[in-house]
């Protein structure tokens, strides 16, 4: 097909011109423009030896001659040059900040290939010789990284401790006892291990240990190990490496321990951690170091772990159920949190706390008790502690009309089923007698567990995810128990 002069233009360039043509023709003219238009150029050999510098460049730094430059090392004229680097790696450097003296330029440097492709030197430009020209993208990044920094900050004020372990309310001899304990454990950089009945406060001691040690400012990390399914406490602690199992993530997750990294991980019901995993578990506290699952790589750690737990951890050890050695390795520094019944006398302290924080919490004015209703509260058995007497003073604001609650008001509510007042029974079970041989602790544990597990079901129909509810245990750790005590089938 014939070309047209209309197809041609002042370089001879025909539209469909060949790529080795256009190449030829195009790139000189690409190196003319750049040239005009920057504030310098320079080119190196394969030495990094100065090959070549234009006036402008040389002016700039101060150079009355170019040719004066040539030979000499990049380095000797341009301090913080990096075109030595990119002839050593052949990879270019598209955009940088270059300092030199008090200025700084905006480079961009390419390396030079003759026509085999074989590296002979490299070439730099000065785009700019202030940084005013990248004011828009200086802009964007600074908004970014402001953006990037204010979500820092969330991250690492939710993952603070908000209490203290003057949040422990009570001045009884149990909790001062108790609380001064926790001031000690706070000094001493030991794994502690927080026992006590649900509902007493072992969350609230963990974080104020953590607020009174040299940890203070860093994570913070609770982790409710019963809460979470028996197939991902792995991953959930320990992280995966990308791909660890079918349907995880390609990207890596990193787990509870290292979010924790540099701060405290608290375990709470570190009973139910599948023994399997008692193992890792163990070695992370020995080596602090964790390997993420699917990974073959260990990373180091500095965590201080607090573990908390309400069933007898000695029971499940005798039982095979946990291992000596984590119980041991735990079981460093010991705190005993006493249940309300044992500090009846900080009962009208924590009332007046709880009553406050509730009305503070859902807006309306705060209540206050009779001295015949506190006189009730405290005769109360509290098998829930305080988290059950706070349940009890949210539902009693929610019930009852006017700002004062009396005997009246409380006792329906104590006598609701499932309360402390309506399970209690006056008698206890009896001693055996004289010539009835003693168990073991850990069989008449394991007895009394099967007879309540029984008698949950019964209560709740068959009902698993109710009974595990009633019985505040996930359901993953019900039916790990029912199948223990054979009850599966059931």
């Amino acid at each position: 097909m014939a070309i047209s002069r209309d197809d041609l233009d002042q370089h001879g360039l025909i539209i469909g011109v060949s790529p080795e043509r256009f190449r030829a023709v195009a790139m000189p003219l690409l190196f003319d423009h750049l040239d005009a238009q920057c504030e310098g150029t320079i080119a190196v050999n394969r030495q990094a030896r100065i090959v070549w510098i234009n006036d402008k460049y040389a002016q700039k730094v101060g150079i009355s001659d170019p040719r004066s430059a040539l030979g000499k090392e990049v380095e000797e004229v341009l301090p913080a040059s990096r075109l030595r680097e990119v002839v050593e790696s052949g990879q270019p450097s598209m955009l940088d900040l270059m300092a030199f003296g008090d200025e700084h330029f905006v480079v961009t440097r390419i390396p030079l290939r003759d026509e085999d492709g074989t590296l002979v030197g490299a070439l730099g430009f000065v785009l700019f010789d202030r940084a005013r020209h990248l004011k828009p993208l200086m802009a964007k990044y600074a908004n970014l990284q402001s953006q990037l920094l204010a979500t820092q900050h969330e991250l690492a004020k939710a993952r603070r401790a908000r209490y203290t372990i003057a949040g422990f309310i009570g001045a009884s001899a149990a909790a001062s006892e108790v609380k001064r304990q926790a001031r000690r454990a706070a000094q001493l950089d030991a794994t502690v291990l927080i026992r006590g009945e649900t509902g007493t406060g072992k969350e609230l001691l963990a974080q104020g240990i953590h607020n009174l040690s040299p940890r203070a400012n860093g994570p913070f990390v609770a982790v409710n190990v019963a809460a979470i399914p028996e197939t991902l406490v792995e991953a959930e602690l320990f992280g995966t490496a990308p791909g660890a199992f079918t349907g995880a993530e390609r990207k890596a997750r990193i787990g509870k321990f290292e979010v924790a990294n540099g701060g405290t991980l608290f375990l709470d019901e570190i009973g139910d951690l599948p023994l399997p995993l008692q193992a890792k578990l163990l070695r992370v506290l020995q080596e602090q170091e964790v390997e993420p699952l699917g990974s073959n790589q260990v990373k180091p750690l500095n965590v201080r772990v607090i573990a908390a737990t309400h069933i007898d951890l000695e029971a499940k050890v005798a039982a095979g159920q946990f291992r000596g050695d984590l119980y041991y390795r735990l079981n460093v520094l010991a705190l005993q949190v006493p249940p309300l019944r044992e500090r009846r006398e900080d009962i009208p302290a924590l009332v007046e706390f709880l009553l406050d924080d509730i009305a503070n919490r859902s807006g309306q004015a705060p209540m206050e008790l009779s001295h015949k209703a506190l006189s009730l509260l405290a005769r109360q058995p509290w098998k829930g502690n305080v988290r059950e007497l706070r349940n009890l003073l949210e539902r009693a604001q929610l019930d009852v009309d006017g700002p004062l609650l009396d005997v009246p008001q409380l006792q329906p509510l104590l006598a609701a089923p499932g309360s402390a007042a309506a399970t209690e029974t006056p008698t206890s079970p009896a001693a055996p007698g004289a010539d009835e041989p003693v168990q073991p602790l850990a069989q008449t544990l394991a007895q009394a567990e099967r007879r309540a597990l029984q008698s949950m079901l019964v209560a709740c129909k068959g009902n698993r995810r109710r009974a595990a509810m009633e019985l505040g245990i996930s359901r993953a750790s019900l039916y790990s128990k029912l199948q223990q005590h054979g009850l599966s089938q059931r």
